[in-house]
This record gives structure tokens, C-alpha cells and sequence, in this order.
């Protein structure tokens, strides 16, 4: 399947999740996420969730995080240029949905790319190498650019790897995709 296919297939399979599906899943995944040597880190990364696009609620994952006490930046994205700036998420930061629907911080401490240790990120589809297809505006990958080379990347996803899936020579990979049953590995 080509990634336009693929995309319309995993907005479908996401789209026919109901509200108890989202967030029982959602809660596995971030149980999940707790197998994973991720937790040494200190700043995390992070997409607050789309809720009209049914993605994985990273609540559960913020309510972790926020009670290991680490740092937690989340983005704001700048659709004209193509690039996201990274926040840091504290007790008074204000969040606004942009004109996509995506919370995102009004104002706030920005934080580099380079400060990032681990990022999750969100995602329609991935494949057993770690590949990853997610709306097609490459945010994410001109990002992961930007990060340290040691820098986690880590997909949530409600549903299970493909086989394969098509890529580009720009496409960053990930290190781990979780699930709400599985936990992949890729490095």
C-alpha cells in the first residue's frame, strides 16, 4: 500500500474506535510505556492529543511523567514554515487549539530540539523496521532533525505494525512503538 492508502485506512481504523476504546487503550499504552529504560532522562517530549482525530490521549503519559518530576516540553506548530518550537509545560502555561484542533501552548520558556532526551510521537501507521507514516506534513521528521543523536523516539499507536511500509530517505525511524498490547523495539 502506498502512504496515502495507508493514511486513509488508519484515519478509517481510528475513526471506529469509540470513546471507552480510546481511552482504555490510551491507558494501556502508558502502562506500556513504563517497560521501556526510558525513565533516567529528564526532558521529555511530547503531543498533546487532537481529540477530533481520535489519537492517543497522552494524559495518562503527562500524569506520569509529571509525577517522575521531569521536564516536559510540547509543540506548537508553525504550519507556514513547516517547522514546530518546543515549550516547556508547566502549572500556568495556557493551552489554546491552533486552527487545526491541536492544543498547543499561547506562550511559554522555549526550549532547542537539542535539550530533547525522548520524544513520543504521534503517528497513523508504522512497520516492523520502525518506519512511521503520520499526517504528511513532515513536522516530525524536520524536528527528530533537529534533536541529539541519542535522542529516544518512541511511537504510540492503537493499533499493531505493518509488515512494511513505504519510506523516504528523509524519514527518521523510531526506536520503540508502543501499543496497547506490544512494546517494539527497533535499535
Amino acid at each position: 500500500m502506498d502512504k496515502n492508502t495507508l493514511r486513509k485506512t488508519y484515519k478509517a481504523k481510528r475513526e471506529a474506535l469509540i470513546p471507552s476504546q480510546l481511552e482504555d487503550n490510551s491507558i494501556a499504552i502508558a502502562n506500556k510505556a513504563l517497560e521501556l529504560p526510558i525513565w533516567e532522562a529528564t526532558c521529555y517530549h511530547i503531543f498533546l492529543s487532537i481529540s477530533n482525530k481520535k489519537e492517543v490521549q497522552t494524559e495518562f503519559l503527562l500524569h506520569i511523567l509529571q509525577g517522575r518530576d521531569k521536564s516536559i516540553l510540547v509543540p506548537k506548530a508553525d504550519f507556514e514554515s513547516g517547522e514546530m518550537k518546543h515549550f516547556l509545560l508547566q502549572e500556568n502555561t495556557v493551552l489554546k487549539p491552533s486552527g487545526y484542533g491541536i492544543p498547543e501552548p499561547v506562550a511559554g520558556i522555549e526550549l532547542p530540539a537539542s535539550q530533547v532526551e525522548v520524544v513520543f510521537i504521534p503517528l497513523l501507521a508504522f512497520d516492523r523496521n520502525g518506519n512511521r507514516i503520520g499526517y504528511g506534513k513532515g513536522f516530525y521528521d524536520r524536528f527528530l532533525a533537529q534533536c541529539r543523536e541519542d535522542c529516544l523516539k518512541i511511537g504510540l499507536s492503537f493499533f499493531e505494525a505493518e509488515t512494511s511500509i513505504p519510506h523516504d530517505p528523509n524519514d527518521v525511524p523510531l526506536d520503540y512503538c508502543i501499543t496497547p498490547k506490544t512494546v517494539y523495539t527497533f535499535h
